[in-house]
């Protein structure tokens, strides 16, 4: 049986909304070391899923609470009408958010 491959195949940003999916207060620090990536580079995923209207970010206290527009394409070149919501019910994520 050969090893794991190289690649992965989904993106940083897709697993970030994954794991948001499942955790909606899920710290940066958290969310950087399941990634294996830096907090630097979390922050910047997580901005660029918020500027990009995936998800919105509430302060409560010190923690941001998350929630997802799961209605959103996901902009595949193929299929246009496939949406967040879809890609996180495949995955098995919670999709309770619109």
């Amino acid at each position: 049986m050969p090893g794991a491959p190289e690649f992965a195949f989904l993106t940083n940003h897709a697993k970030a909304l994954l794991l948001i999916a499942q955790d909606r207060q899920i710290r940066i620090r958290d969310l950087a070391g399941r990634l294996q990536i830096t907090e630097r580079a979390t922050q910047r995923i997580v901005a660029d899923l918020a500027n990009g209207g995936y998800i919105d970010r509430e302060r409560q206290g010190r923690r941001n609470v998350y929630s997802l527009r799961t209605n959103l394409p996901l902009g595949l070149p193929i299929q246009r009408d496939v949406d967040i919501g879809t890609l996180l019910a495949v995955l098995g994520a919670p999709v309770d958010d619109a």
